[in-house]
């Protein structure tokens, strides 16, 4: 199976501390982290990586510039006792079909629903994806997402590093497994603890990011 899984979109990386994390990024690769921008509304905010092609990490936290959302920050940013990669995403050719035929083989990745957020130069980026209480609580399972006719965010000059190795753990892979497969999703699984794991390359060597 490849390192790198085909159609992926990017990784989330969430914290409770946003400020700190994009910080301790910085200084164990050597790379600096770019804003991306903020999610009004729901009291977060983001910063990027490219992860090389199309594919980048997004840093994700409490915007300390909003007021408190009405519900709970996305990712559950604030029951994170420390940052986490806690999920993942695919960009399938067709989000549409995609949706319904992983329902045909009996797993509802959640509805879609549309998002936006505006960059630091105030263009304004909207996207469709999943979201809902269908999806697997595990975070392995990725959630499927469609840019539309917005600017993906690895065309805007990110600072770049490239991906080397995704792998994930679960107490129970034969579970995870099929479910992967409804999406067309591929990942490497062993049997463990429950957790997301990512290897990048970097101008101070390989650093990998649970």
């Amino acid at each position: 199976m490849d390192l790198i899984p085909a159609h992926l979109d990017h990784l989330v990386l969430a914290t409770p501390e946003l400020a700190a994390t994009v910080a301790d990024f910085t200084r164990r690769t050597g790379v600096a982290p770019a804003p991306g921008g903020a999610h009004v509304g729901l009291g977060t905010r983001n910063f990027l990586v490219s992860l090389g092609g199309s594919s980048y990490l997004e840093i994700i936290g409490p915007d300390p510039e909003q007021s408190e959302p009405d519900g709970p920050r996305p990712f559950t940013v604030d029951e994170l006792p420390s940052a986490r990669t806690v999920t993942w995403a695919i960009s399938p050719p067709d989000l549409d079909a995609a949706v319904e035929a992983a329902r045909a083989r009996g797993y509802d990745p959640g509805s879609i629903r549309p998002m936006s957020r505006r960059r630091p130069d105030g263009t304004l980026l909207e996207w469709r994806l999943t979201d809902g209480d269908t999806q697997h609580p595990s975070g392995l399972v990725p959630f499927l997402i469609d840019w539309g006719a917005s600017v993906h965010p690895t065309a805007t000059g990110l600072p770049v590093t490239p991906l080397l190795e995704l792998s994930a753990s679960a107490p129970d892979p034969d579970e995870i497994r099929p479910l992967l497969s409804a999406v067309d999703a591929e990942l490497a699984l062993s049997e463990g603890p429950l957790g997301l794991t990512f290897t990048v390359d970097t101008p101070r060597g390989p650093v990998t990011f649970g």
